[in-house]
């Protein structure tokens, strides 16, 4: 299939015309206008940072819905000793950050290069972008970042420096989001760490039809907090 070059205009071409690693086109920009859009369509940019702007539309794609999510024995009895204090939104930038200085295996260097930052935290400042930060006394220790659009979370990255400090962050975003009815979590691609929690591979097809829905319901704008559970 022909990999598509895209120009100055805000347009994307079907996602079902990716290739078969789920690579759809090439160029453009990473503006929060062209960012919407993309995950409004089911695409994400993902690249190195000697590439092109490289946008991606797998087929099948990582889902989770919110409602569904498994949490094992040990998680839950972390969760109720409450090691870490849990946020949102206090900080974007350091999470961005830590997320790019993860080692990663397989992976000779990081996608979140200098530009990816400026784009997602403009994202941030318009809320639509959001981090979930779990904390160690003064000390980040864990967290995650992605985009807001309707009813959908598109989950980006993810980091930890402590004992299940991400997995505890994900874990009570995921609860709050699902209290507010943001109920399709987007993970992507399929790893085990996402597969333990639920999140089960979709036909792209189905994500498109079912992300289509999600969007129609007005998005939960910045900056966000946890709300206590009644």
């Amino acid at each position: 299939m022909p990999l598509y070059q895209l120009d100055h205009r805000l347009v994307f071409p079907p996602p079902h015309l990716a290739d078969e690693n789920g690579v759809l086109a090439f160029g453009g920009d990473l503006s929060a206008e062209r960012l919407r859009l993309a995950y409004s369509q089911g695409i994400f940019p993902w690249y190195d940072e000697d590439l092109p702007i490289i946008w991606h539309s797998p087929d099948p794609r990582m889902v989770l819905m919110a409602d569904e999510i498994r949490v094992n024995r040990s998680l839950r009895k972390a969760i109720r000793r409450a090691p870490y204090r849990i946020t949102m939104d206090t900080a974007f930038a350091a999470v961005m950050q830590a997320c790019a200085d993860t080692y990663r295996p397989g992976q000779g260097g990081t996608w979140i290069t200098e530009d990816m930052k400026s784009a997602y935290f403009d994202l941030h400042r318009q809320g639509h972008a959001h981090s979930i930060e779990a904390w160690q006394g003064d000390k980040l220790v864990g967290g995650l970042y992605g985009i807001s659009l309707g009813a959908a979370f598109f989950g980006e990255s993810m980091f930890t420096l402590a004992p299940d400090a991400s997995k505890i962050a994900f874990v009570t975003l995921v609860g709050q989001l699902a209290r507010w009815g943001i109920d399709l979590v987007d993970c992507q691609v399929h790893t085990e760490h996402l597969d333990r929690f639920g999140a089960t591979e979709w036909p792209r097809e189905q994500f498109l039809e079912v992300l289509k829905e999600k969007l129609k319901v007005p998005t939960r704008l910045g900056p966000w907090h946890f709300e206590s559970v009644k």
